[in-house]
């Protein structure tokens, strides 16, 4: 008997994490583009053993597609403990984001379909990101940890590069919203996080 509550036990925790229940709204709940300054920007500035660098201002409004929670050793997971994959635009659409198997792992986004892919794969691409938070204060920590899949979440902050100040390594922001593959996530140093009721 002991043995088969603790496979029930597995098979529920199984569920629990790889369960992602289906999305219930009409329309676009984030249809608005990104917005992204150049100019103006601060200086670089020291965190922890890093300079950083603001690339550009940014803001965004977005569904939350996904997020992943870090706590390794590596140099990335000391810096952003969280990765928010956050869709706009069509991708902000339940009919869409119901279509598409959509995960999240070793830094990357990853989407997928099972037969015809529910917008063209460009619009896809260009209207959804996986995003390195790296929190500004304990404030927007706090929120990112309260944030969960499909919420509406409101953020702004600067894109990023980041240069260790102790070994030969960096971390650099992607700049736009249409590249895929290796370096095109935003690190996003977030100095304000809100949840969209």
């Amino acid at each position: 008997m002991k043995k088969y509550f603790i496979m029930l036990a597995m098979l529920l925790a199984a569920w629990i994490f790889f369960h992602h229940p289906k999305a219930d709204w009409q329309g676009q709940l984030a249809p608005g583009e990104p917005l992204q300054i150049s100019n103006d920007l601060p200086s670089p500035w020291i965190y922890k053993d890093f300079t950083i660098t603001a690339r550009a201002k940014y803001h965004i409004k977005a569904v939350i597609l996904s997020k992943h929670h870090y706590w390794g050793a590596e140099t990335e997971d000391t810096l952003s403990s969280y990765d928010l994959a956050l869709g706009w635009g069509p991708m902000s659409d339940a009919k869409v984001i119901n279509q598409l198997d959509i995960s999240q792992d070793g830094r990357w986004y990853n989407y997928h379909w099972s037969k015809d892919p529910p917008i063209d794969p460009n619009e896809i691409i260009s209207h959804s990101a996986n995003n390195h938070i790296i929190a500004g204060n304990q404030d927007v920590l706090e929120e990112v940890k309260r944030f969960k899949m499909y919420d509406v979440v409101a953020l702004e902050g600067y894109l990023v590069d980041i240069q260790s100040n102790k070994e030969d390594w960096s971390w650099h922001t992607s700049l736009s919203r249409t590249d895929t593959g290796g370096g095109s996530c935003e690190v996003f140093w977030v100095t304000n996080a809100l949840l969209i009721p």
